[in-house]
């Protein structure tokens, strides 16, 4: 059954491959435990929809407790000291997430059409992020022997101190970028050697479960690697609680991340790393071409149609040019196409699914009713799919439930400010703190602004330039800890102290 399977599957592959990528169908729609597709204990499965149609893609195994801890024992197992896995040399660790990243480019344009069936996000972004999640794991490819520990001048002592993996840990992640965020939380981990347990997103788990396929080619031993699909009470809460998980990795919601920290306190006191929601401020000066800063403004905010954590949300003009800016942001929004994702002159295909939608139209709603003047969209695009005009408000203030809570859709607001002092204090005066960015050719005011503003990254004349390389994570509701870069290590890494005395 195995091996008819693995034909059918390859078969899938090879006709989509030669008749274009549109209607590839998912590969696998199991759970992943101990290298194997199984499917859940309960038997049951839910329907991952594509949010263009509306339509059911596939049915997926429904993950639950016990297949939680299924997977938890074999990556228990897999982290055992005697394991092949912990007996791995660094350069051997760095070899197969190597060969995870040329599986992946091999695979890149079959992963970027299920991301976009899955996800609706232009076909076009799906393969970038496809791309983007190669470099990632390239990166951290090469960190499996840099995290170093010290030796400790003691007197008549030798003590030193040893970074090692914190054991099994559980990785929850979002639909927004659902194999970026994948890369973001498997870099780190193996790269130091945790195994991981990972629950994807209902709304989207095919690029997750596909990763996994290539995880156990690539050679990965059993264990290392476990995907169980399934909802927030049941899989998600099971790992967020679970005794032998040493550490959960969430990206989503503050209310689920408060969900998230209470169960791993009241579980094993885990440690918990959270990338949670942002209202992230985008500063115009008067000195700034104004044709650039529309343009750097609308991609901060429209972007992945809206749904981005570190979105673009509040748009802050001096008043100047105040009045030219929402002119051109208006006309640039009103001409942004929106439609069938896989179309390449598509830039904004649907919202995630209907519950998202409605709420985003509900924020619309509310800017209207608390006096915001709309200037571009407000409306639902047709009655099948997701889709709603890219939106453009003036005349926001601060108070407005626009200007406060996290909107995650195509829905960009703009405020009028007149100095940097009154417009820092303004940046601030929300709950979260993730991102900022200003543009302006006055380094003064770029570097007194970025030094004053409360946000785990600042751009200066650029927006969400996200790298590898460079740590990104928010101050405030925003969350706790950093991802990317070698602090995205440390989430993963336990210090021991070993003292010698001289005899």
């Amino acid at each position: 059954m195995k091996w008819r399977k693995l034909v059918t599957r390859q078969v899938v592959q090879l006709a989509c491959y030669s008749s274009g990528y549109e209607r590839c169908p998912p590969a696998y729609s199991e759970l992943f435990i101990n290298n194997e597709f199984v499917d859940a204990v309960s038997g049951k499965t839910f329907a991952t929809q594509n949010p263009a149609t509306g339509k059911e893609i596939v049915q997926v195994a429904e993950g639950s407790k016990a297949d939680v801890d299924l997977a938890v024992a074999a990556a228990k197992k897999a982290f055992h000291r005697g394991s092949a896995w912990r007996q791995m040399s660094p350069l051997q660790r760095t070899n197969l997430m190597n060969k995870l990243c040329e599986l992946m480019e091999r695979d890149k344009h079959f992963l970027a059409s299920i991301e976009t069936q899955d996800n609706g996000k232009p076909y076009a972004e799906a393969l970038f992020d496809v791309t983007i999640s190669i470099m990632t794991l390239q990166y951290y490819a090469g960190w499996t022997d840099k995290f170093f520990g010290d030796t400790i001048p003691a007197g008549g002592f030798i003590a030193m101190t040893r970074k090692e993996p914190v054991g099994v840990v559980g990785q929850i992640i979002p639909w927004n970028y659902p194999l970026l965020m994948l890369a973001w939380k498997w870099g780190p981990a193996l790269a130091v050697g945790c195994t991981i347990v990972m629950k994807p997103a209902e709304q989207t788990p095919l690029t997750a479960l596909h990763m996994a396929a290539l995880a156990k080619e690539a050679g990965f031993p059993a264990g290392v690697i476990n995907v169980i699909n399934g909802f927030g009470p049941t899989a998600g809460a099971a790992i967020s609680e679970h005794p032998d998980i040493a550490k959960v990795a969430f990206t989503g919601s503050v209310d689920i991340g408060r969900v998230v920290m209470q169960a791993a306190a009241t579980s094993n006191l885990k440690r918990v790393s959270l990338e949670l929601g942002g209202k992230s401020p985008v500063v115009v000066f008067e000195d700034a071409d104004i044709d650039y800063a529309v343009d750097t403004t609308h991609e901060a905010l429209f972007s992945n149609h809206g749904q981005s954590c570190c979105a673009g949300s509040r748009t802050y003009v001096h008043e100047k040019i105040y009045d030219k800016f929402v002119e051109k942001a208006a006309a640039k929004a009103k001409a942004r196409t929106v439609g069938n994702p896989f179309d390449e002159k598509v830039l904004q295909g649907p919202q995630i699914d209907e519950e998202m939608m409605t709420k985003v139209l509900g924020y619309i709603e509310s800017g209207k009713q608390q006096g915001a003047k709309l200037q571009a969209g407000g409306k639902r695009i047709g009655n099948v799919g997701y889709f709603i005009e890219p939106t453009v408000f003036s005349d926001v203030k601060d108070d407005m439930r626009i200007a406060q809570e996290e909107i995650f859709g195509p829905v960009q607001s703009i405020f009028k400010f007149s100095s940097i002092d009154e417009m820092i204090d303004r940046a601030n005066n929300v709950q979260y703190g993730l991102a900022a960015g200003i543009i302006t050719n006055d380094i003064n005011k770029a570097m007194k602004f970025a030094n004053s503003v409360d946000a785990g990254s600042v751009w200066i004349n650029c927006y969400d330039a996200v790298l590898p390389q460079t740590p990104f994570g928010g101050y405030k509701h925003s969350g706790i800890g950093r991802e990317l870069g070698k602090d995205g290590l440390d989430n993963y890494l336990e210090t021991k102290t070993i003292t010698m005395k001289l005899l």
